[in-house]
């Protein structure tokens, strides 16, 4: 059953952390693919944020220090970007900076697979993928096909819970209707729309938005979940109003970053969101 009044304070949280980004753009460090940098980067200065692609090593982890938020997402992780993954996460952790793990194709990839295992010991604040994604982060499938999911979200459920109780992350598993948990309270998102999918870094550049919202956070007594939950339902609220407008993924992956600058906190009326309890793990 949902939780009104969680719900309540996650859409008013919403409503906070949108206006508090846009007043004060977090500086938002990506280590992200090559294949979706620019995208990413656009999304973020729609919604409001400050992109910032450092990668290199001796640089990663002195800038992640100063950065408000980090994302770090393993779609081309090559040797350099994964040196300088882990000494991103090493500043990020030593400053109490949050960063997110998106575990992009992990499963049957050994080298991506290992440094997300490695990644997710390190205690992320949040963990974003697609449902087979986190199954195999969890160590309980081989992973989908490719960057593609080949398990429901629902499937991934238990999975995600056991990630979020055991390393004290907020996991996200994104698909038809997303499914958010930090192991005590699980929120399910059912805005969106599939043409997020037909677009490079529909999923890579949720992972930047979380990230950034994350970073506005910071000082605001949000909980984790909430800001996560923020960033999701801002994105696809505003993926649903570009596909509305849309011909194709063309024309629809150029609207969906001026939705993401239009949107207000008056649109989220149209969150579909449930928010429960989850019983104490045994």
């Amino acid at each position: 059953m949902s939780d009104p009044l969680h719900l309540s304070a996650i859409l008013e949280d919403t409503a906070r952390l949108l206006e508090a980004l846009r007043a004060a753009p977090p500086l938002t460090h990506c280590i992200t693919n090559t294949v979706v940098t620019g995208f990413t980067a656009n999304v973020l200065l729609a919604v409001g944020a400050a992109p910032a692609m450092v990668d290199i090593v001796g640089e990663a982890g002195v800038f992640a220090s100063v950065a408000s938020g980090l994302l770090v997402n393993l779609g081309t992780p090559t040797p350099e970007q994964r040196a300088a993954t882990l000494e991103a996460v090493g500043g990020a952790s030593a400053t109490g900076t949050p960063w997110v793990l998106d575990p992009v194709a992990i499963g049957v990839l050994p080298i991506r697979t290992d440094l997300a295992r490695d990644l997710v010991g390190r205690r992320p604040t949040a963990v974003r993928g697609n449902a087979s994604e986190i199954l195999a982060l969890a160590g309980l499938s081989a992973g989908g096909r490719g960057v593609d999911a080949t398990d429901t979200t629902d499937a991934a459920a238990g999975a995600a819970r056991l990630l979020a109780r055991e390393h004290g992350s907020v996991v996200a598993v994104s698909g038809e209707v997303d499914l958010l948990t930090d192991g005590e309270s699980e929120v399910r998102i059912a805005n969106g729309t599939a043409l997020l999918t037909r677009v490079t870094g529909g999923g890579c550049a949720l992972g930047a938005v979380m990230a950034a919202f994350l970073g506005a956070a910071q000082g605001m007594d949000i909980p984790a979940l909430h800001a996560v939950a923020a960033a999701s339902v801002v994105y696809e609220i505003a993926a649903e109003r570009a596909a509305e407008t849309s011909e194709g993924p063309g024309t629809f992956a150029v609207a969906l970053l001026d939705a993401l600058a239009a949107i207000s906190p008056a649109d989220l009326a149209d969150a579909r969101v449930e928010v429960a309890a989850l019983e104490a793990a045994r």
